[in-house]
């Protein structure tokens, strides 16, 4: 299907350069998402000839502590997360961006509870976004009022540079909608099935981009723990392509925030990550484990900057035997998880189905106790800080 796509992407779009990629960072080093051809981004990539640059062990990092207790001190808040320079609502339902579908694969099993898709759009370096950031999809047609389709937001699932490296694409993860109502009639949602049915050249109305909630922070050296569940891992593929499967040495940047970063000398464009990213991942079943080829490249090449776990609910259990979701597999590293919560680098997204947010918090609620500490305030304090950020639905 993906060398069929990648085809059908040449006769569609052939000034779309495919095979001579800008030398921003260095595309040898990327590995395609399931289901693509790995010479889809330019070239045949094997195992050695994968590039990447030597970076310390977590133990060499200087930490700060954050207090025990809550502080009610009133402070001067410094912007931790990288928003100079972001652009945003650059285009409205109104006047969207009319980009088209270069690439749309299935990426989860033939037995997997429901259909997702990555794909990835064009847009000729027009929508400018970062890591984080999410886009709207203005389906075509009228709803039930005669109305025009309202748009419907999505995390976007690829790194600024795009899955091709050249700024001039923005890639999404989809599942697609489908369930049975009161009446026993099977209910398709609207833009879901819009998205997973789209063929390359076709054509997709985009707004935005959108937030500021999930960017990614300044600091190179910062502890970043996602936390995602199923299509919820979009924006972490963002961060982690940014993290380990780019180079920023001469990190190129859209002409509409050059002029304010050059201004305030943003460290975070020209990035080599140092840190420790962490990635939790939550799925009903392993045949849905959503760009598990990508994540285990990296925990292969950077054993000491990153970390992988997945919750596989229908098919594992813990030691009591409960059913292994999310904060369940979060449980086993409880102390551990706390004490990073504890230091002033550590930041925390959170991207998925709401329901995940309560059994993270009743771990977190036991662990705050030990120490008597009241986890609401703490999180709050968090949330002021920047370093705990949430994006459920």
């Amino acid at each position: 299907m993906a060398a069929l796509a990648a085809a059908s992407v040449a006769a569609i779009h052939s000034s779309h350069s495919l095979g001579q990629l800008p030398p921003v960072a260095e595309r040898s080093d990327r590995v395609g998402f399931p289901g693509a051809s790995k010479s889809f981004f330019g070239g045949k990539i094997s195992s050695s000839d994968l590039t990447y640059s030597h970076r310390p062990s977590p133990s060499t990092w200087n930490f700060s502590v954050r207090a025990a207790a809550v502080s009610t001190e009133t402070v001067e808040k410094v912007k931790k997360k990288n928003e100079e320079g972001v652009v945003t609502n650059l285009f409205r339902p109104k006047e969207p961006y009319v980009g088209r579908c270069l690439l749309n694969t299935k990426i989860v099993g033939d037995d997997a509870p429901g259909e997702t898709w990555h794909m990835v759009f064009t847009t000729e370096g027009k929508v400018p976004y970062r890591e984080g950031q999410s886009i709207g999809i203005v389906p075509p047609g009228l709803d039930a009022k005669g109305k025009p389709q309202k748009l419907r937001l999505y995390s976007i699932a690829s790194s600024a540079p795009g899955d091709f490296g050249d700024y001039k694409t923005v890639s999404l993860c989809v599942k697609r909608l489908v369930y049975v109502n009161d009446k026993g009639e099977e209910v398709k949602g609207v833009c879901s099935n819009f998205l997973c049915d789209l063929k390359p050249g076709d054509e997709v109305s985009i707004t935005g981009p959108v937030g500021k909630e999930m960017l990614m922070p300044v600091d190179p050296n910062a502890t970043i723990i996602m936390l995602g569940t199923g299509t919820g891992i979009a924006p972490f593929r963002g961060f982690l392509w940014r993290m380990f499967f780019e180079k920023h040495d001469d990190y190129k940047v859209s002409s509409l925030h050059k002029r304010s970063l050059l201004k305030s000398k943003q460290e975070c464009w020209l990035w080599q990550f140092n840190g420790l990213a962490w990635l939790f991942l939550g799925v009903p079943t392993s045949s849905s484990l959503l760009y598990k080829e990508e994540f285990e490249k990296m925990k292969e090449k950077f054993p000491n900057n990153f970390n992988l776990d997945f919750a596989v609910s229908r098919e594992q259990t813990n030691a009591k035997g409960e059913k292994m979701y999310i904060q369940t597999r979060m449980a086993e590293y409880a102390e551990q998880l706390w004490d990073l919560l504890k230091k002033d680098n550590t930041y925390v997204y959170m991207c998925g189905l709401k329901g995940m947010e309560k059994g993270i918090d009743d771990i977190m609620t036991s662990l705050a106790a030990k120490e008597g500490i009241d986890w609401a305030e703490y999180k709050k304090q968090l949330k002021k800080g920047e370093q705990w950020n949430v994006e459920v639905y």
